[in-house]
């Protein structure tokens, strides 16, 4: 029951975030919210978490709109100016806006005060700068909390009980989410839970859940690289080996080296997850709890669960 309740609670405060904010990627939008006050967020998918528990609270403005790939996405004039004149300009920092890191900075010392998620979650190692600390649900409720603290004090009339409602259950929200997906995955057998990713995206949410990095197709924690053909041929080696089923790539960058990779293997599928960017608003991956379920069932089902 807490399950439904939650979804309910979440689905009805992101149809008020919808008709209270403006478009994706325009850096535009409609009337300001209380205060007249304008939030503006670099991608989708903290986009939408942050309109959902701002809700009414303030306009939200999206600078990426879905299928944006994050780590090459430049903005146009008009959404530079919209970050530099936020109120706050919520990031996730860590580089993963690689094309917006120069207007970022630009923002910043204009005034703009900068909220980056990223600083709400403390890495290890290789984890300490590795972007994607929203494919874990867990970690993404320590994000909330982050982003509860500093909005209140940052967003002009946005400091309510009605806005720490909304931030109360978006986390049950996420919690729930946390135990919907460990039930998914729960069909993947221990000897098949191996990931290889066309870059390295699943870190968390391998940590998080009981999964193995194998190897990525493009090294580092980014589209932009290249690798070698030697790095290639020693990637499916290994694939082959450990009877690899499949390869992830993600829908918001090219997938053709991962495509050339599974050539060099025995039947090995490749799997688009929504890694890095929403689905268009009503899809299967519109929202980032919808985004997390559904990459789950993908990889359950490609890996020998029943998704």
């Amino acid at each position: 029951m807490r399950t439904v309740l939650a979804r309910v609670s979440v689905a009805l405060l992101l149809a008020g975030a919808a008709t209270a904010c403006g478009s994706d990627g325009t850096g535009g939008g409609g009337d300001a919210g209380a205060g007249g006050a304008r939030v503006v967020v670099t991608t989708n998918i903290l986009g939408d978490v942050v309109r959902t528990i701002v809700g009414d609270g303030a306009t939200v403005d999206v600078i990426m709109p879905p299928g944006s790939n994050p780590h090459d996405f430049a903005p146009s004039a008009k959404q530079a100016a919209a970050m530099r004149q936020a109120d706050v300009l919520v990031v996730n920092g860590r580089r993963f806006e690689e094309g917006l890191i120069d207007t970022i900075e630009a923002a910043e010392a204009d005034g703009t005060v900068v909220v980056t998620a990223t600083d709400a979650v403390p890495g290890d190692g290789a984890r300490a700068t590795d972007p994607h600390v929203f494919t874990d649900p867990v970690l993404m409720q320590a994000v909330v909390e982050h982003l509860e603290t500093t909005l209140a004090d940052d967003v002009p009339g946005l400091d309510t009980a009605a806005f720490h409602q909304r931030v109360d259950d978006y986390r049950a929200a996420l919690a729930d989410l946390d135990a919907e997906v460990t039930d998914t995955l729960a069909a993947v057998p221990a000897d098949r839970r191996v990931l290889v990713t066309n870059h390295q995206v699943l870190g968390f949410f391998a940590d998080r859940y009981g999964f193995d990095v194998l190897g990525v197709v493009i090294p580092g924690g980014t589209t932009l690289a290249e690798p070698s053909a030697a790095d290639l041929v020693d990637l499916a080696d290994r694939i082959a080996a450990a009877g690899v089923p499949a390869i992830f790539a993600e829908t918001s960058a090219p997938a053709r080296l991962a495509d050339a990779l599974a050539k060099e293997g025995a039947d090995v599928e490749v799997v688009e997850l929504y890694t890095e960017s929403l689905g268009e608003p009503g899809s299967e991956a519109g929202t980032y709890l919808d985004m997390v379920r559904t990459n789950a069932e993908r990889i359950a089902a490609a890996l020998g669960g029943s998704g």
